[in-house]
């Protein structure tokens, strides 16, 4: 008997997450797009478009990704709340 326990995979073979990790997945992917852009965006206007812009952009934003993963983990709560509190059902 083994104690591994295989992880699902989907039709394409690739590994599938338990569902329990949707929130933590949906807010790693939200907050990489998000200050991927904004780095991105920033970084090309305080420097200006150059040949070093991809490196330079890259060292702006992983310390941006680092921030805003936890943040927005923080945040999401609060957001559903707010969201819940200005939107009805009807």
């Amino acid at each position: 008997m083994s104690l591994y326990v295989t992880p699902p995979l989907s039709k394409q073979g690739v590994m599938m997450l338990p569902q329990r990790f949707s929130n933590i997945l949906f807010s790693f992917i939200l907050s990489g797009l998000m200050s991927l852009l904004v780095s991105g965006v920033s970084t090309a206007r305080a420097l200006g478009i150059n040949p070093e812009l991809p490196g330079q952009w890259i060292h702006a934003w992983l310390p941006a990704w680092a921030l805003a993963f936890p943040t927005v983990m923080l945040l999401v709560p609060v957001v559903r709340k707010t969201v819940a509190a200005l939107t009805s059902t009807r």
